[in-house]
């Protein structure tokens, strides 16, 4: 290994301008409210709201709670719910913390998001919801997914933590189903630190998330049992800053996307691509190898030059050591043994492009 290169990996985290951050810490300081749903908390929840053009958003301290807080709210506490074998192993802990069983659905060989055709087949007394992936940011089959969850009575539940920037038929994808969650880790296209996103379709379920976040009360008014899901003021403003760049990084990070698109011309490799009807975030850039083992002896290659892309997402879910009795997959299993994600952020020099490329090839 060449350890006099810069490291490279799949993702860099976006750090804004300092000059740019610190007022922010300076209302923090003259304010003393660090954490507590304070002002720029409510600011950021605000100005998001407006970005997605989306009636309302809530902030907590991270993606997985965002998912628990999601199957909280929706009463949602046992029984089973349908999800996808291909994604981070997030989707499933937060169903298990629920105490609820993951009932895994194969995905489709395209855009590798649970395959809505076969759905229905999975659908028992015990189902209670529905929790898809939007996979690497490209979309699910959502009008599919609706008319499955209006027949049968059941939640969806969308984990969207790829997909902040994401649009489809010119509406943000987050504003889908009855709850989406978002990942706004400091790995993520757009991130607040730590910290997720909460958006509600239906304001009840909203309110009791608002709740629940809180420990469940209201000054002295105990209503529920809740649990501290609070972002702070420290996240409140870093999101604030990031999301005056969104645009931008969106724009550099599809610039270099499209490198990579005119480099790997290559029957060794091939790029996992987003819908064509959706507006996309290139939040990653997810490529499938003919088999394991060429896909290994890649990564192997990659890291002597300093270069380490991520086998995103292995294993698939179902294969787990402490799931039980789970559904065979076989296209997420195949999929998740020849899938690796390859460095993507937005300033990404050209030169690493083709390097990974010319390794690939």
């Amino acid at each position: 290994m060449n350890d006099s290169k810069e490291r490279i990996n799949v993702t860099k985290t976006f750090l804004p301008p300092l000059e740019e951050f610190e007022p922010y810490l300076h209302r923090i300081w003259e304010s003393g409210q660090l954490t507590n749903q304070g002002s720029l908390v409510l600011e950021f929840e605000n100005k998001v709201a407006q970005y997605l053009n989306l009636d309302s958003t809530q902030l907590v301290s991270n993606g997985t709670l965002a998912l628990q807080l999601a199957l909280e709210a929706s009463d949602i506490r046992d029984g089973e719910i349908i999800t996808t074998p291909f994604s981070y192993v997030a989707t499933t802990s937060a169903i298990m913390w629920q105490r609820c069983t993951p009932v895994y659905v194969d995905i489709d060989p395209q855009t590798l998001c649970i395959d809505a055709d076969k759905i229905e087949a999975s659908i028992t007394s015990k189902t209670k919801a529905i929790m898809p992936v939007h996979v690497f940011g490209n979309v699910c089959n959502v009008e599919k997914i609706e008319a499955i969850a209006k027949k049968h009575k059941l939640k969806v539940i969308y984990d969207a933590a790829h997909a902040f920037g994401v649009q489809y038929k010119d509406s943000s994808i987050l504003g889908q189903g009855d709850i989406s969650i978002c990942s706004f880790h400091a790995t993520k296209l757009f991130h607040t630190i730590e910290g997720g996103l909460i958006v509600a379709t239906d304001k009840e379920i909203g309110d009791k998330v608002d709740l629940i976040k809180r420990f469940g009360h209201n000054g002295d008014d105990h209503r529920t049992l809740g649990i501290n899901a609070k972002a702070s003021e420290f996240q409140a403003a870093m999101g604030l800053v990031n999301l005056k760049h969104i645009d931008e990084l969106i724009a550099k990070r599809k610039k270099a996307a499209s490198v990579y698109d005119y480099l790997l011309n290559t029957s060794k490799v091939h790029p996992v691509r987003p819908r064509g009807d959706i507006k996309y975030n290139y939040a990653y850039y997810p490529v499938l190898f003919n088999s394991e083992a060429s896909l290994k002896k890649a990564i192997e290659a990659l890291a002597k030059k300093n270069i380490f892309p991520r086998r995103y997402f292995y294993p698939s879910l179902n294969k787990l050591p402490y799931i039980i009795n789970a559904a065979h997959c076989p296209i997420s299993e195949d999929v998740s043994l020849r899938i690796a994600c390859l460095p993507l952020f937005a300033d990404i020099d050209k030169s690493t492009i083709m390097e990974v490329s010319e390794v690939l090839q």
